[in-house]
C-alpha cells in the first residue's frame, strides 16, 4: 500500500468545513446551565473575604463556588502550586491570596449566561494588595518581594552545564562576541477560545467535554482536585480549534468538573457549560516564556567555535506549569547545533505576578536558537567568514558530544538540512568554501533587502529522564479476512492532522483501505494514555505505538480470535535528568532539524518590513502526509512571523494592556510571507515509525534570528531583541 508518504485527505476535513464537526462549546443540552468565573483582575493580594450573599439572590442564580468548596484546592503539572479557586477557608493554607490577574477567585453557575454575569458583578471581594513584582532582575533581588513566601526564593528551578575548560579555552580565542538578547512574551491566539460542558453520567462518572492536549493528564489533575478516584473522571476531546502549547495546561477543565460534582451533590443533576471571551482567554491561560539572556562565544582563526558562555533568565509568571520542562530544552539548546568542547550555561526559572508562562510551540526552543544563531552570525562576520560557511564547519555530526555531555543519537542530519536550504536560497559550493549571493536592490532608495540564514533542532517528546509512553488498541474485525479495524487512540487533534495520520499509520500497517479504519479516540473512557500532543512527539509516539498494537492484533488474529484485539504501550528509549553538578545527562532519544533562509524588504521611509520569501529545510525523516507537513511548516512560519514581527504583549504592573486581538496585532494577510518555500527532507530516524521524526514545532525555531539577520543585511541595524515592530525599526534607525 502507498498510503504512508501520501496526500490523502483529511479524515476530519468534510465535517469542518460543513461545519458538522463539534467544538467543545458546541455541545448543547436542553437543561444546562451556564458557568462564569470571577477573576482576581489584580496581580497580587490576599483575598480577605467574599461576599456572595447578595450575588445568591440575583435571579437566575443557582450556585456559586468559592476555595471553601474545592476539596483538594491545589493544582500544576510541574509541582501543584496553583490554587483551583483562590480565596479564605481552602484545604491549602497558601490558597489566600491571588498572584496573577487571571487568577480564579469565584464560580457563579446560572439559568443563563446574563443571570451568570449579573452574579458575578453582585460578589464583593476585599483584598489586601501586596507589592508586585514583574521584572526578572527585580524578582531574583535577595530583598525581592516573594510571590510564593512558602518556598523561601522566586528562583524556583536552575539548571547548569560544564563540560570543558571554558575561561582556557577563550584565551585561545581569536574573536570573542559577547552580547545581551531578550525574547518576548507571546500570546497562543488560538482560534478557539477556552470553552466545555461537564456533567455527572448515570454511572455516577464526572464527564468533561472539553479542548485540550493530553487527556489523561486533565483526567488526573481534576480527579486529585476533587479528590475522587481516577476512574470516577471521564475526559473527551471533541474537534479543537488549535492549541499550540496553549492547552496543556488547565483552564476550565477542573473548574467544570468541579461544578458537575457540587451540582450532583446537592441533587441538581443539569449539566453546566462555560464560554471563555477572548478577553477572559487572554488573562486566563499561560504565555510563552520571556527570556532575559546573556552569551559569550569563542572561535579559533579557522572559524571552530571554542567555547560558549551562556546565562539564561526564564520567567515563570506566577505558578511553574511546565517551566523546568521549557527551561530544559532551552539549557541543551542554549548552544544550538553545534559542536562545541567547552561550555558553561546557567539557566533559572524565576517566579513573578506575570501571567504564568508554559508551553508554546518550539517549547523553549525559540528563545535559546535566537541567542545561539545571533551568536553564530555575530562570530562568522567577526572571522569575515560566511556564515553557512561558519555553520559548516561546527555543525553536529554522527557521535557528536552535546553540551550535556552524552553523545547525540544517530540519524544526524542538520548538515544535509543546511545544506538544503543553503542551495534554494542561492548559495554555492566553492573550493574556497560556501558563498553567499549577491541581494539586487531595488530603484527605490528607502526599501532596502537583506537575506539572513539561520538553522536549529529539537528533541522528540519531554525526555530528560521522563518516561516516554504512548498506548493504542487495535481491533480487527472480519471473518476469514480482515475487513476492517478499529483504532483506539487519546492523542488529541488540534488542527495538525494527527488523527489522519493515526488512520494512515494503521491501514499501511495492515494492507487495507484508509476509508476501512475506524477512528475512536481522544477519550478516557475508550483509550490508554497516549501522552501529550505537544514537544513535536506525537507522530513519532502514536505511529510506534500503532505498529505495535497492529502486531499484537495480528497475532491474536492468527490464533483465531473474531474480533482479535491487540493492545500496546510504545515505551521510548530511556533518557536521564541533568546532573545536578555538571548536567551531563542522556537528555533525548530523536531530534528534528531544520534550516531557514529569509529574504526581507526594509522601508527605511516606514520602519515596515515585507517579508518575500521564507525557504525552510525540515528533515521530517519520512512525510507521513506530505501537505500536512507543507501546513504545519507554512503555519509555524506565520506564526513566528507574528512573534518576530508584531506581537506586542503589553503589561502594567502585571495587568495586561492587550486583552483583545484589536490590540494584541497577530498577522492577517496582508503581513504573512509572499512565499514559503518548503524544503522537505527525508533522511530516516532509526527509531522513528517508517522513519518518521517530529516536526510541528520545527519551522519556528530559527525564524526570529534569521528575521533578524535579513534586516541587519539589508540596513546594517543590529537588534537584540523583538518584536521588530515599524517603531522599534524606526527608532533603530534614529528617525523617531
Amino acid at each position: 500500500m502507498e498510503i504512508v508518504g501520501s496526500s490523502v485527505p483529511r479524515v476530519d476535513a468534510l465535517a469542518k468545513v460543513t461545519g458538522k464537526a463539534r467544538y467543545p462549546g458546541d455541545f448543547l443540552f436542553a437543561d444546562q446551565l451556564t458557568m462564569k468565573v470571577l477573576f482576581a483582575h489584580r496581580a497580587h493580594a490576599i483575598v480577605r473575604t467574599i461576599h456572595i450573599e447578595e450575588a445568591l439572590a440575583v435571579p437566575g442564580v443557582v450556585m456559586i463556588l468559592t476555595a471553601r468548596d474545592v476539596p483538594n484546592n491545589e493544582y500544576g503539572l510541574g509541582i501543584r502550586d496553583q490554587p483551583v479557586l483562590c480565596g479564605p477557608g481552602s484545604s491549602n493554607a497558601y490558597a489566600d491570596r491571588v498572584r496573577f490577574e487571571g487568577d480564579q477567585v469565584a464560580l457563579v453557575i446560572a439559568e443563563t449566561e446574563q443571570a451568570a454575569i449579573e452574579g458575578l458583578k453582585a460578589i464583593r471581594v476585599e483584598y489586601e494588595d501586596l507589592p508586585v513584582v514583574t521584572d526578572i532582575q527585580e524578582a531574583i533581588r535577595e530583598d525581592a518581594t516573594l510571590v510564593h513566601p512558602e518556598y523561601g526564593s522566586n528562583i524556583f528551578h536552575h539548571n547548569i552545564v560544564r563540560l570543558g575548560d571554558v575561561e582556557e579555552a577563550f584565551s585561545r580565542c581569536a574573536v570573542i562576541c559577547e552580547r545581551e538578547y531578550h525574547t518576548p512574551v507571546q500570546e497562543h491566539a488560538f482560534l478557539q477560545p477556552e470553552s466545555g460542558v461537564a456533567y455527572v453520567d448515570k454511572e455516577g462518572v464526572i464527564t468533561v467535554i472539553v479542548g485540550g492536549q493530553w487527556a489523561h493528564e486533565d483526567q488526573e489533575q481534576i480527579a486529585h482536585a476533587l479528590n475522587v478516584p481516577l476512574e470516577r473522571v471521564r475526559v473527551i476531546y471533541p474537534a479543537i480549534g488549535g492549541a499550540f502549547g496553549g492547552r496543556e495546561d488547565m483552564s476550565v477543565q477542573i473548574i467544570l468538573a468541579l461544578a458537575a460534582q457540587k451540582l450532583h451533590e446537592a441533587g441538581i443533576n443539569r449539566p453546566v457549560r462555560i464560554v471563555w471571551s477572548r478577553e477572559e482567554s487572554i488573562i486566563g491561560h499561560h504565555k510563552r516564556h520571556h527570556y532575559y539572556l546573556k552569551a559569550k562565544w569563542g572561535a579559533d582563526s579557522e572559524g571552530k567555535i571554542l567555547a560558549a558562555q551562556c546565562m539564561m533568565y526564564s520567567d515563570g509568571g506566577a505558578y511553574v506549569y511546565t517551566s523546568p520542562k521549557v527551561l530544559g530544552n532551552s539549557t541543551l539548546l542554549a548552544t544550538g547545533p553545534y559542536q562545541i568542547p567547552n561550555v558553561s550555561t546557567d539557566a533559572y526559572s524565576v517566579y513573578t505576578n506575570n501571567i504564568p508562562a508554559g508551553a508554546f510551540r518550539g517549547f523553549g526552543g525559540p528563545q535559546a536558537i535566537f541567542m545561539a544563531e545571533m551568536q553564530a552570525n555575530a562570530l562568522a562576520e567577526a572571522l569575515k567568514m560566511d556564515p553557512v560557511e561558519f555553520r559548516m564547519r561546527n555543525l553536529f555530526k554522527e557521535g557528536s558530544i552535546q553540551s550535556m555531555g552524552e553523545a547525540i543519537p544517530k540519524g544526524v542530519s542538520i548538515r544535509e538540512v543546511v545544506q538544503a536550504c543553503a542551495r534554494q536560497a542561492g548559495w554555492q559550493e566553492t573550493p574556497q568554501g560556501w558563498k553567499k549571493p549577491e541581494i539586487a536592490q531595488g530603484i527605490n532608495p528607502h526599501i532596502r533587502t537583506g537575506l539572513g540564514f539561520a538553522c536549529g533542532y529539537k528533541n522528540v517528546g519531554f525526555s530528560f529522564g521522563y518516561q516516554e509512553n504512548c498506548a493504542a488498541k487495535i481491533v480487527l474485525h472480519g471473518k476469514t479476512e480482515v475487513e476492517k479495524a478499529t483504532l483506539f487512540h487519546a492523542g488529541a487533534e488540534v488542527g495538525q492532522g494527527s488523527h489522519t495520520v493515526f488512520a494512515q499509520f494503521t491501514a499501511e500497517a495492515l494492507g487495507l483501505p484508509i476509508e476501512k479504519i475506524e477512528l475512536c479516540l481522544s477519550d478516557t473512557g475508550t483509550s490508554g494514555n497516549s501522552g501529550s500532543v505537544s514537544a513535536s512527539r506525537m507522530t513519532f509516539m502514536a505511529g510506534n505505538a500503532i505498529l505495535g498494537a497492529v502486531r499484537k492484533a495480528r497475532e491474536r488474529w492468527e490464533a483465531g480470535d473474531r474480533p482479535a484485539v491487540g493492545d500496546y504501550t510504545y515505551l521510548a528509549p530511556k533518557t536521564s535528568g541533568l546532573d545536578k553538578q555538571n548536567g551531563h545527562c542522556y537528555p533525548n532519544f530523536a531530534y528534528g532539524y531544520v534550516a531557514e533562509a529569509v529574504l526581507a524588504d526594509v522601508n527605511t521611509l516606514t520602519g515596515e518590513i515585507r517579508l518575500r520569501k521564507v525557504i525552510c529545510a525540515d528533515d521530517v525523516g519520512k512525510a507521513i502526509n506530505p501537505a500536512l507537513v507543507e501546513g504545519q511548516i507554512d503555519g509555524a512560519v506565520v506564526q513566528a512571523a507574528g512573534y518576530s514581527l508584531m506581537e506586542n504583549f503589553i503589561t502594567e504592573k502585571g495587568i495586561t494592556r492587550t486583552k483583545e486581538l484589536s490590540t494584541y496585532m497577530i498577522p492577517t494577510s496582508v503581513d504573512i510571507p509572499d512565499e514559503v518555500q518548503s524544503v522537505i527532507v527525508e533522511i530516516p530516524d532509526p527509531l522513528g515509525p517508517y522513519g518518521a521524526r517530529g516536526m510541528g514545532e520545527m519551522p519556528y525555531l530559527p525564524f526570529a534570528p534569521a528575521v533578524l539577520d535579513a534586516v541587519y543585511q539589508a540596513t546594517g541595524l543590529l537588534f537584540n531583541r523583538f518584536p521588530l515592530t515599524a517603531e522599534v525599526v524606526l527608532r533603530g534607525l534614529g528617525k523617531i
